[in-house]
């Protein structure tokens, strides 16, 4: 059986609402709820750019950028959308002006999530990498949470790249796979999926697909 992601879906963009519990088999589930806006593809990009792929909008935001707003100007719409780009196959049964809703995804389907970690700040090693710190006696005086010894005496007498120290802690590109929508409300537009390890804050945008790894059963194909 192909992968779900050999459909050529679009994938989407959502809005992290919260988090919440739902009852299961008479106990609590975590779960995510994700909102889904007004979505619409603004424009197509085909062989000419090497790939393909669909430029769709979404909201309506307040502050964008020029080059955007430029851009939907350019092709006559009026809203100021929040744009992204969703990779496809091809562009087959893909149209400009196409609209989307949460009925793009279906209950039981397994979803990749790509968003933003929470920005933390300056971290120390034993937050940032999970070090256990130093001694809390026997010589160690104000130093317990510091990481020791860095590098070597003479030789080679230096720090190599990529040594865990202390440094900014969190706002990386995240990808969460085989998540699992459990509910979908199309009257709020909200789909709820299983767990509550949705990279970002509340409120902010996540970029939610079919998942890569997880084959879809028969009974959940869709068209």
């Amino acid at each position: 059986m192909n992968r779900i992601r050999a459909l050529n879906r679009v994938g989407l963009l959502m809005k992290n609402i919260g988090h919440t519990a739902l009852p299961f088999l008479g106990k609590l589930i975590p779960v995510t709820l994700l909102q889904l806006e007004d979505t619409v593809i603004v424009d197509l990009k085909s062989e000419k750019c090497g790939y393909f792929a669909a430029i769709l909008g979404v909201g309506n935001v307040k502050n964008i950028s020029y080059p955007q707003l430029r851009f939907l100007r350019k092709n006559n719409i009026d809203n100021n959308y929040k744009l992204f780009e969703s990779k496809l196959i091809n562009l087959s049964n893909i149209e400009i002006g196409l609209k989307f809703s949460v009925d793009h995804f279906i209950v039981n389907q397994y979803v990749d999530i790509t968003g933003y970690s929470k920005g933390k700040g300056f971290a120390g090693v034993m937050k940032r990498h999970n070090f256990k710190g130093l001694r809390a006696s026997h010589g160690v005086s104000i130093a317990h949470r510091s990481q020791g010894s860095t590098g070597q005496c003479q030789d080679p007498g230096k720090v190599f790249k990529g040594k865990k120290m202390a440094g900014h802690l969190g706002t990386k590109r995240i990808t969460v796979q085989n998540m699992k929508i459990v509910l979908i409300d199309n009257k709020a537009s909200i789909i709820a999926v299983k767990g509550n390890n949705v990279p970002g804050y509340c409120n902010s945008y996540i970029f939610i697909r079919d998942a890569n790894k997880k084959i879809m059963r028969e009974n959940l194909l869709l068209e």
